[in-house]
């Protein structure tokens, strides 16, 4: 039987981590370890300045009062008996698209399971203005998906970040594989002001803006398409490699 560790950034109670827990039952045995609460926007953090509990809750089921990075660590080095055949981290809702991909913890716990060697998903549901939230959609791709790499696997050191549109899904007009865009946001820094009077900040939310070109992951969600972006653990700039060995070794000497 296949084990599979499902996880996410938005709590073990979150509908999403519910309900591809259920749809992945299919597949073999799955395990949630996941944070007690919300650890949106954690990335790649580990908990090192306090010692961390686990609560079993169901069986199969275990929070961990850390951050999803912690949850993988812990949950494939202690709770489980053996490696998990797969990761599946999710269904957040909202995008992981181009930047985004670098604060999100959803991301952030299938680069860590990568580094153990566990095939790995981040699976996102891209918000739109529709209502309500079709997990289902996410989750029956997500299976699908799940399927097909306990079949045949993935290259080595690499994950798959997938965004889903928000829509039923006979609304999906099929699955791009892309590349990670850009996105960056406009007046993503409120200031407010206590009743004393007194400045603070609230990082969040403003305008994005997205890369237009057709290849990238904002591209396929804006056209209603499930975006697939392979990512690997090496983010080296090798052209500027090179250009740094070839151009520069000389002036540093």
């Amino acid at each position: 039987m296949k084990r599979i560790l499902v996880t996410n950034d938005d709590g073990v109670h979150a509908p999403g981590l519910q309900i591809l827990f259920s749809k992945v039952q299919k597949l073999g045995r799955p395990v949630i370890i996941a944070p007690d609460r919300d650890n949106s926007a954690a990335s790649h953090s580990l908990t090192m300045n306090r010692p961390l509990r686990v609560r079993k809750l169901d069986k199969d089921v275990y929070s961990i009062d850390g951050t999803p990075t912690d949850c993988v660590t812990i949950g494939v080095g202690k709770i489980l008996a053996e490696k998990p055949d797969l990761l599946i981290s999710g269904i957040n809702p909202g995008a992981n698209l181009g930047d985004d991909v670098s604060y999100s913890g959803t991301v952030s716990a299938a680069i860590e399971a990568t580094m153990l060697g566990i095939p790995s998903i981040a699976l996102s549901l891209a918000l739109s203005d529709e209502t309500p939230l079709y997990y289902e959609t996410a989750a029956d791709f997500g299976v699908k998906l799940a399927a097909l790499i306990l079949e045949r696997g993935l290259p080595q050191d690499t994950l798959l970040n997938v965004n889903v549109p928000n829509t039923a899904t006979d609304k999906i007009d099929g699955v791009a594989f892309t590349r990670r865009g850009r996105r960056l946001y406009e007046d993503a820094i409120k200031e407010t002001y206590d009743p004393w009077g007194r400045k603070h900040y609230w990082i969040g939310g403003g305008t994005p803006s997205f890369d237009a070109d057709e290849d990238t992951d904002s591209a396929a969600i804006s056209v209603n398409k499930i975006s697939i972006t392979p990512m690997h653990l090496d983010p080296t700039n090798y052209d500027a490699l090179k250009f740094l060995q070839k151009d520069w070794s000389d002036l540093l000497k």
